[in-house]
């Protein structure tokens, strides 16, 4: 270990290169190089193999981050491949779009020390990709086939980690989601630039290829009722994710040109995708030449802000009710965003909508911070007439997702909700208060991180297997 590792102290931090910013406003393509395997081994070097890793510990999938960065500075990638694949379903994704600075990089002991963490996502993204380069990544092969099924409603992260779990144990497994492709909001809410798409669908592949059957375009209520889908299946796990979006109460909010984030971030995304999308081709969804203004702080804000850019809009700027320091998305996001010409108008919060039939101004208060509210953060203040006003031909609302009404919409209102809206499920066996139906990933906990879905996956699949031996040894004793 010595020879390989704790380099720290002579080899600098230093993350893949990024392309130049006038560069990479012109397309939708991810804006970090590739690292050179040479460079690779060199920045893994850096970790200094501590005795508690912190990087690990605050991981939600606690990947054994310090092993397969020895792994790979040793030049053992496939070995590092493995070790990483067996904690994350998809390690490629997580890579990308994790905000590692909260995580994992940002709790790193030498970072903590002054010398710079290890860029651990972009280690991450490399090894995974190296990997499928060189056909190390294969299909699910089962060794034993069993005659129960499993139906998973959502083809999100959480739905699709726990559909390959429990494929690997050999489980029969149909996968229900609304959509025209598997992905949720990997495939229609993030954009381009931060994942591209080809790295989701090459996945979803896969899963295929291992025997997991997709029914896209199906709504369960409408289709089937979740009833109906029980009698079908074993076990069910709703997976379906939260999209519904929060509004925010304002005089003029009926104007038009007013968008919730999801529908502006799904239209780019289908026309990135080759699809015809009517709104966009007529100008409606689309921001060229535009003065954009976004409402919110968080990764949806980002991603909307630096679509706003790509798709040639004439200003953009981003409205939010606290400073930078208290912005709940990533750092990392938020000076990229900078750096491609987002003007960004901390301390607001807007007051009224105005126009004649669609929006032509925003009426804005200047906020100052308070006390701190039941949260820890500071509670945001108006200042008694210090509006002003900012130009808008569009604004985009980006204030977080609510659940939807999953009991009215599945036509199953027995199954039982909290005063959120979310699924109410036991902690420890999540499964609901509907017998083999369990729930999993932002459904249950709230909008979140995609890498929090994968872990509440992959727990759900452990909770269902379970379930589904006890009931095929209760089976077998009544036979």
């Amino acid at each position: 270990m010595t020879n390989k590792m704790l380099k720290f102290v002579e080899i600098g931090q230093q993350t893949p290169p990024k392309r130049g910013v006038n560069n990479r406003k012109d397309d939708f393509n991810e804006i970090y190089d590739e690292f050179l395997t040479q460079k690779a081994q060199e920045q893994s070097s850096r970790c200094s193999q501590c005795g508690v890793p912190f990087c690990q510990v605050h991981c939600p999938l606690s990947n054994n981050i310090p092993d397969w960065l020895k792994l790979t500075a040793e030049g053992r990638l496939k070995e590092a491949y493995e070790l990483s694949q067996s904690t994350n379903n998809m390690p490629e994704v997580c890579g990308r779009i994790c905000p590692q600075d909260r995580l994992c990089e940002g709790n790193c002991v030498i970072e903590q020390s002054g010398h710079g963490t290890v860029t651990i996502g972009s280690m991450e993204k490399y090894i995974t990709d190296n990997a499928w380069e060189q056909g190390w990544v294969k299909p699910i092969s089962v060794k034993s086939e069993k005659n129960q099924s499993v139906g998973i409603i959502g083809a999100g992260p959480a739905g699709l980690a726990a559909a390959e779990q429990l494929r690997k144990e050999g489980y029969k497994i149909t996968v229900y989601d609304r959509y025209d492709r598997a992905g949720g909001l990997l495939i229609y809410g993030i954009p381009n630039f931060k994942l591209e798409k080809h790295v989701v669908e090459r996945r979803t592949k896969l899963l295929k290829d291992g025997g997991i059957e997709f029914i896209q375009n199906f709504e369960v209520g409408k289709d089937a009722t979740l009833d109906q889908l029980r009698k079908k299946h074993d076990a069910i796990l709703i997976a379906t994710g939260v999209y519904k979006p929060r509004e925010i109460s304002l005089p003029g909010n009926d104007l038009d040109n007013i968008f919730p984030a999801m529908e502006f971030l799904t239209a780019s995304n289908k026309k990135g995708l080759g699809d015809k999308v009517e709104l966009f081709d007529r100008g409606v969804l689309n921001a060229e030449g535009k003065d954009i203004v976004v409402i919110g702080g968080g990764d949806t804000a980002m991603d909307c802000v630096r679509t706003s850019v790509r798709q040639k809009a004439k200003s953009v700027k981003c409205l939010y009710r606290r400073d930078k320091e208290n912005m709940p998305g990533s750092s990392r996001e938020v000076a990229n965003a900078e750096e491609e010409g987002v003007e960004f108008v901390w301390l607001s919060s807007p007051k009224e909508f105005k126009g004649k039939n669609k929006i032509e101004n925003l009426v804005v208060d200047q906020i100052q911070l308070g006390e701190p509210d039941e949260s820890g953060r500071r509670r945001p203040e108006v200042k008694e007439g210090s509006e002003f006003e900012i130009k808008a031909d569009m604004v985009i609302k980006a204030l977080g997702f609510d659940p939807e009404d999953l009991p009215n919409l599945f036509d199953t209102k027995e199954l039982q909700v909290t005063k959120w809206g979310t699924i109410k499920a036991d902690f420890d066996t999540m499964e609901t208060n509907l017998k083999g139906v369990f729930a999993a990933g932002d459904i249950v906990r709230g909008a979140s991180l995609v890498v929090w879905a994968i872990k509440d996956g992959r727990d759900a699949a452990t909770a269902m297997k379970n379930y589904l031996q006890e009931l095929e040894i209760k089976k077998t004793k009544v036979a």
